[in-house]
C-alpha cells in the first residue's frame, strides 16, 4: 500500500507542547474529503517527492553543490545563509535524506512557519504566559497563591530571584533554563512540575523536546549539556526539527499531509483518513483527529474510533483482539498492510460507492497559552504548504 518499503519500526513522537489537540466537531458519515481543506493533486513528480527517501544514498552530489542549493532557496535577506545552509546539509547527510528541491523547500517551509529563520525566537507575553502557567498548575494542586509568590522570591543560580527572572524571560530557551533551575533548587518547583520542564519545544523549527531526546543516539555533533539545550541552537534545532519532519516514510503523495504529521503527530493524515472510512462505513460520526486508539484504554473500554471499528467486527471477519492488534500498528507505516485497513476500506468504499482518500488533514484545534487564535492542524499545513510552494519556485 505504501511507495516505498516500510520503516523499521519507528514510535510515534510526542506532540508538541504548543499544540494540545482538541478535535474540531465531528465528520458525519459519508462526508468523503472534509470540507475544510481540499487542495488539488500535484503532478505526478511532485507527488512521488511526498514519500521519504531514506536508505542507502548516493546523490552525487558534493555537500558544497547542496549548500549552494539550499542558500539559493533561502530568503535573500536571510542573514548567514550559508551558515543555515550549513547546517541544514549537515542533518541531511548525517540522516542519510535525500537533499532533492522538495525535501529541501519542506524544511525550509516549515521553518520559515515556525521560526522566521530564528534559532531561538522571542515569544511576546512570554512572561504574563510562564506566570499564567505557574499559577495553573499551582491551582490544581491546591497550593495558595502566597507560596507561589514566596518560592519565585528566592533567589536563584543566577544571583536574581526567580520572579525578577521570569519578568525578563523572552525565549523558550531562557524560560526553560529558568524552570530547570527552579525544579532543581527549590521543593515547590519539583512539587509543581514534578521534575517535568513544561517547555516541551524549541529551536528554529518548534521541534518537541521529547521526540529530539529518543533521537539523540544518531546525533552527529558533541553535546556539551544535554539535548534539551542543543534543541535551541541552529543545528541541534534543525537536525532534530528535519528528523521529525522527513524521518518517516509515508505512504502520502503530497506533502501538505506530511506537513499536518508535523503538527498532529506521525500518521495523524493516513489516520484520519482511516476515521473517516469507519465513520463512513457505520455510520457513526467520529472526531477525524488521527487518533485510532484512546491512550491506556483496556480491552473492555475501547476509545470511540475502536468502537466505531468493532461494530463492524462481523463484516471485517475480525474479533475484539484481532481488531486491537491492528490499531495498535497506526503508528507504523505497515498499518497499511494490515487486513483490517484493507477491509475497511473496501466495506466503506463499497458503502460510499466511489474511491476514498488515504490521507487527510486531521481536524485538531491547536491549544497551547501561547496561541492567541483559533488555529487549526489544517490551518498549519495550509500555511506551510503555501511556503513550499513559493520555494520550489524560487
Amino acid at each position: 500500500m505504501s511507495c516505498l518499503p516500510p520503516d523499521l519500526a519507528l514510535p510515534k513522537p510526542a506532540l508538541p507542547n504548543r499544540s494540545t489537540r482538541t478535535p474540531v466537531p465531528a465528520a458525519l458519515p459519508g462526508s468523503g474529503w472534509t470540507a475544510r481543506h481540499a487542495l488539488g493533486w500535484l503532478l505526478l513528480p511532485l507527488a512521488l517527492a511526498g514519500c521519504a527517501t531514506q536508505g542507502p544514498l548516493d546523490t552525487g552530489r558534493p555537500p558544497g553543490e547542496v549548500r549552494g542549493e539550499i542558500t539559493r532557496r533561502l530568503p535573500a535577506s536571510l542573514a548567514d545563509r550559508d551558515g543555515w545552509a550549513a547546517d541544514i546539509e549537515s542533518a541531511f547527510a548525517a540522516q542519510r535524506i535525500e537533499p532533492n528541491a522538495e525535501n529541501i523547500c519542506a524544511v525550509l517551509a516549515v521553518t520559515e512557519q515556525e521560526s522566521g529563520y530564528v534559532a531561538n525566537p522571542s515569544i511576546p507575553g512570554l512572561p504574563k504566559i510562564a506566570r499564567g502557567e505557574i499559577d495553573r498548575r499551582a491551582a490544581a494542586l491546591h497550593v495558595p497563591r502566597f507560596l507561589v509568590d514566596a518560592a519565585l522570591a528566592v533567589r536563584s543560580s543566577d544571583g536574581r530571584s526567580y520572579a525578577s527572572r521570569l519578568q525578563q524571560v523572552r525565549t523558550e530557551r531562557e524560560l526553560s533554563e529558568l524552570y530547570e533551575d527552579l525544579i532543581g533548587r527549590v521543593p515547590l518547583g519539583k512539587r509543581l512540575f514534578t521534575n517535568l520542564n513544561p517547555v516541551q519545544t524549541g529551536g528554529p523549527m518548534q521541534v518537541g523536546i521529547p521526540f529530539a531526546e529518543s533521537k539523540a543516539a544518531g546525533y552527529p555533533h558533541p553535546i556539551a549539556g544535554g539535548v534539551r539545550d542543543e534543541v535551541f541552537t541552529r543545528r541541534g534545532g534543525m537536525y532534530f526539527g528535519i528528523a521529525h519532519l522527513l524521518g518517516y516514510q509515508t505512504p502520502y503523495t503530497r506533502k501538505v499531509h506530511r506537513f499536518a504529521d508535523y503538527n498532529a503527530g506521525w500518521y495523524a493524515s493516513r489516520n484520519a483518513a482511516f476515521q473517516s472510512a469507519v465513520s463512513i462505513a457505520s455510520g457513526i460520526p467520529l472526531a477525524l483527529d488521527g487518533d485510532l486508539l484512546a491512550p491506556g484504554a483496556p480491552l473492555d473500554k475501547p476509545g470511540q474510533t475502536e468502537r466505531a471499528v468493532r461494530s463492524l467486527a462481523g463484516e471485517l471477519r475480525m474479533d475484539e483482539r484481532g481488531i486491537r492488534d491492528a490499531l495498535q500498528r497506526s503508528d507504523h507505516l505497515d498499518f497499511d498492510d494490515t487486513p483490517l485497513y484493507s477491509r475497511l476500506y473496501a466495506l466503506a468504499e463499497s458503502r460510499a460507492r466511489r474511491p476514498l482518500p488515504r490521507a487527510m488533514i486531521p481536524g485538531i484545534k491547536l491549544e497551547s497559552p501561547k496561541i492567541t487564535r483559533q488555529l487549526t492542524t489544517a490551518w498549519f499545513a495550509t500555511r506551510v504548504d503555501e511556503r513550499y510552494q513559493r520555494c520550489l519556485r524560487r
